[in-house]
């Protein structure tokens, strides 16, 4: 993929750092609004974790386990929208999530009663239980669906605005407060034990950290709220996102890096970028830093007393694991080895929660995905392909026996390629022993990604799949925020706001978009804020004829097994 604007100007309006989903929404936005911007992206490939990548007539998703408000009627297509129509559809998941051990195999679908009604059946001694725990789950669902007009931040608001915000987000979480305070491995036990007392039932959920995330898969279910990623795999959201933003002029830089942030006093003035070998100095009236937090306070910004307590912060605060994951490619269809659509999860109920969440390929749980059901343009037709992951941390087997350089990077060694065998071979065996028999004899294609290809590929820190997690310690700290110590420099992406996915990092995009076109833009900022309230619709926001306008001329490139048909 080469990006069509390569010349980097002298200044824009906006600097985006980072080429991800949220920094490619950003600059679609902004673009449109008629603001200069121009995003600077590392990698070869825009996307970060959407990106994917290919292998010989192989394509995989690197980190997509499900998504979310990703279908028509969902809030990330609520955004795309505005932009324009002829985005990539996500697809509606009927099957959604199987649970295997030892002990059972059950499978969540977008019809959640189905299973209700089983486990009825199978456990008549929790029937109250069974049916409390899934109209607690139908209840947050109602929630969900109202949260598609409820993503404006408050720093985008007056002050009237602020309090019929509140009152609508109180609402919004009545129906999780009542399980809120049922964390970790004691509280969820507890948590379990006001609806269930059968322990088979409990050990279904051996692996959540608290009780709302038992429920939260379930009340998506009652939304049918789960899609797969649309044709081409997820890397055709980034794509889309490239391909509009550059015909309303944005420009998107690859192979490009911001080293420094230029500040004058407490305003953030340009950046400093190393592109095509050389580097430059780029004036802009405004940043946006989709990208690592950590990397922005102890790297790219000055080395003030408040960016070190900020990076420190950053540093001690509860993130998401990385993951250690194996792409497959498979010498025969994925359905001829007995698997669905459906997220398969893996695990021994025997084992503790923390052995469950360890790491170790032996005792972790596992998912396991063979996307080229839910998408067959991403194998050859009488092929397929297939994804386990584990949860994992960059510190395990000392830096995954890497050598730790002094600017941070790892060099990858001969220990570290053997240690991703190792993995492949223990996960594989598990796989085949428990789902699929004789897996190993229909394998044509295997790449291990560990946490360092994560940290090496998007720049986040540690290879955290998703940032900083939701909870009480973070909230206290406020390590995630929109706004940062410089006026005119924003955080955007999965940093600006805890959580993860998709829907967070758009939220962040839109939001901080939000921020600068209420200076810059006074009616594009009105008109954009009354459609994401939901207080317009498209039509409307259409028919405002200061947006730059965009063609809807996107032509999808084809997969390399469509390539490959194409040209049988």
């Amino acid at each position: 993929m080469i990006e069509k604007n390569s010349c980097l100007k002298d200044s824009y309006d906006v600097i985006i750092i980072g080429g991800g989903i949220s920094g490619l929404t950003s600059s679609a936005l902004l673009a449109k609004s008629g603001l200069s911007c121009c995003v600077i992206e590392m990698d070869a490939r825009p996307g970060g974790y959407l990106a994917g990548f290919d292998r010989g007539l192989f394509r995989f998703d690197s980190s997509i386990h499900w998504l979310n408000n990703c279908g028509a009627d969902g809030w990330v297509g609520k955004v795309f929208d505005l932009i324009g129509n002829d985005y990539p559809k996500a697809k509606t998941q009927k099957k959604i999530r199987r649970f295997i051990s030892d002990d059972f195999n059950y499978l969540v679908t977008n019809q959640p009663d189905l299973l209700k009604n089983q486990w009825i059946n199978e456990f008549p001694e929790d029937k109250k239980g069974i049916i409390r725990f899934f109209r607690a789950a139908k209840r947050i669902s109602k929630s969900f669906d109202n949260y598609i007009n409820l993503s404006r931040g408050m720093e985008t608001m007056g002050l009237i605005e602020k309090g019929i915000y509140g009152m609508k987000m109180l609402n919004f979480a009545f129906p999780f407060i009542p399980h809120i305070k049922y964390t970790g491995d004691e509280g969820i036990k507890k948590g379990l034990s006001k609806y269930f007392t059968n322990p088979k039932l409990k050990s279904v959920f051996s692996t959540e950290p608290d009780l709302l995330s038992c429920l939260i898969p379930i009340s998506w279910a009652y939304s049918n709220n789960f899609q797969t990623p649309p044709t081409g795999g997820s890397q055709s959201f980034p794509e889309w996102l490239l391909h509009s933003s550059q015909e309303m002029k944005a420009e998107v830089c690859l192979r490009s890096k911001v080293i420094q942030i230029h500040t004058e006093k407490n305003k953030a003035v340009g950046v400093e970028v190393k592109f095509k070998n050389e580097t430059k100095n780029i004036k802009a009236k405004y940043i946006v830093a989709a990208c690592d937090a950590s990397t922005l306070y102890s790297k790219l910004l000055p080395n003030t007393i408040e960016n070190i307590k900020k990076a420190e912060e950053i540093e001690t605060s509860e993130m998401y694991a990385s993951a250690l994951s194996i792409s497959i490619g498979l010498n025969c269809k994925a359905e001829e080895l007995g698997l669905g659509e459906e997220n398969i999860y893996l695990a021994d109920t025997n084992l503790s929660r923390a052995e469950l969440d360890s790491g170790d390929p032996k005792t972790s749980g596992m998912h396991i995905i063979a996307s080229s059901i839910r998408d067959n343009s991403l194998s050859p037709i009488s092929k397929g392909t297939l994804t386990l992951f584990i949860p994992a941390w960059i510190e395990q087997n000392d830096y995954w026996k890497c050598n730790k350089e002094p600017d941070g990077s790892f060099k990858r060694t001969k220990e570290y390629k053997a240690l991703k065998k190792e993995y492949a071979d223990i996960l594989i065996e598990r796989v085949q022993s428990s789902v699929i028999p004789n897996l190993k004899h229909h394998i044509e294609f295997i790449d291990v990604a560990t946490p360092i290809t994560l940290l090496r590929y998007t720049g986040n820190k540690n290879g955290s799949m998703m940032g900083q997690k939701p909870g009480k310690k973070n909230m206290q700290a406020k390590v995630a925020s929109y706004k940062t110590p410089y006026k005119n420099l924003y955080q955007s992406g999965h940093w600006a706001d805890l959580g993860g996915g998709i829907l967070i990092a758009m939220k962040s995009a839109v939001n901080t978009s939000l921020m600068i076109l209420k200076n810059e833009k006074p009616n594009h900022f009105k008109i954009l804020a009354k459609y994401i309230d939901g207080k317009i619709d498209l039509t409307k926001l259409n028919a405002f004829d200061q947006w730059v306008r965009y063609d809807n001329n996107w032509i999808q490139e084809l997969t390399p097994a469509q390539r490959a048909e194409e040209n049988s």
